[in-house]
């Protein structure tokens, strides 16, 4: 392979990593993820469980919107959400 096309190669695996989910904080080293793994511990020591749902795309737009004007995450505003319609 010529030297331009070893950089090309090289620069298209650069942009592979920059595109990749998690790359915001691609060259930063103080930067450290959390494990999946670690997390999933985490959440199940607080007693959390993954629910998987298909919504309507309003629906999921509404509670972006609330949660946002709450200052809360997603996973927050749908439980305070089903909490209280439950409750009713």
């Amino acid at each position: 392979m010529k030297k331009t096309g070893m950089a090309k190669s090289d620069a298209k695996k650069l942009m592979g990593k920059m595109a990749a989910p998690g790359a915001a904080g691609f060259g930063n080293a103080d930067n450290a993820a959390v494990d999946k793994r670690e997390q999933r511990k985490r959440d199940q020591a607080l007693g959390l469980v993954p629910f998987a749902v298909k919504l309507n795309g309003e629906l999921v737009k509404q509670l972006h919107a609330l949660a946002t004007e709450r200052g809360l995450d997603l996973n927050e505003t749908v439980a305070d959400v089903l909490a209280k319609g439950l409750a009713a």
